[in-house]
């Protein structure tokens, strides 16, 4: 199964933000993209999922054109992780994560037990079982980072789409974040991540995607892709590269 953009032209109603993007994540893979902001990723990201409509090109999933699919079978298939969330109402955490089980039954029924099988089992998967009872607007912003994690495992997808998913955790649980996102493709998931920190890809991805200013830049395997001179092309800023090709790291230079 494949999740691809054919020559996409991706943007708003009063703006084109990218032209010509091609992307493809076949299932057992991770794809991470690289950009600075307002380049484009959030916006490409929204247009895979189906949430923005491309201006051109086109969406396919398993070789079907993705608006083919109704919602439901979207959400059993594709899950997404945005980067924040405000929550609204004082739901559980145990009620948060069965919001992904949504796509197996009716929005208003009450969960079944296998439902809240599946939700115990990723509360637990990720750590965080102890606050499945806990208000969700009464947690910190990294452990909701891994409560929407959690809530998108439960959908049981084929993809899971993450916006930025360590973007509000501490050091280890954004470790805790690379090593999931590398199990899960293990497991058979196609795992498409953004981030702004190159080692993150290093370690998690098996191919990078690298966008500025809605241009792909280079796409290809993390370890060919990720050199100092493409980061420096992709930030517009001096990149210092550390170690060897057993063991590279980059950071700003």
């Amino acid at each position: 199964m494949i999740l691809e953009g054919r020559a996409l032209t991706i943007g708003y109603q009063d703006r084109v933000v990218g032209v010509g993007l091609d992307v493809r994540l076949a299932k057992g893979e991770v794809l991470a993209l690289l950009g600075p902001n307002g380049g484009g990723k959030t916006t490409l990201l929204k247009t895979l999922l189906g949430l923005l409509t491309p201006k051109a090109g086109e969406v396919r999933l398993d070789g079907a054109a993705l608006t083919s699919y109704t919602v439901r079978e979207r959400a059993r298939l594709i899950a997404y992780v945005p980067q924040t969330h405000v929550a609204t109402f004082a739901f559980s955490v145990e009620a948060v994560v069965l919001m992904g089980r949504t796509a197996y039954g009716d929005l208003f029924a009450r969960p079944t037990r296998e439902d809240r099988m599946v939700a115990a089992a990723m509360l637990d998967r990720l750590g965080i079982a102890a606050l499945a009872q806990r208000p969700y607007t009464m947690i910190s912003g990294g452990e909701r980072q891994l409560v929407l994690l959690a809530r998108a495992l439960a959908q049981q997808p084929k993809f899971i789409v993450l916006d930025e998913p360590t973007a509000n955790l501490d050091f280890g649980n954004q470790g805790k974040v690379m090593r999931e996102i590398r199990a899960l493709a293990r497991s058979g998931l196609g795992i498409l991540f953004t981030t702004h920190d190159p080692n993150h890809a290093l370690r998690a991805a098996d191919r990078a995607y690298l966008l500025r200013g809605g241009d792909r830049l280079a796409e290809g395997p993390v370890k060919q892709i990720l050199t100092r001179e493409r980061l420096e092309a992709l930030y517009g800023a001096p990149i210092l590269a550390i170690g060897d090709a057993a063991g590279m790291a980059f950071i700003p230079g």
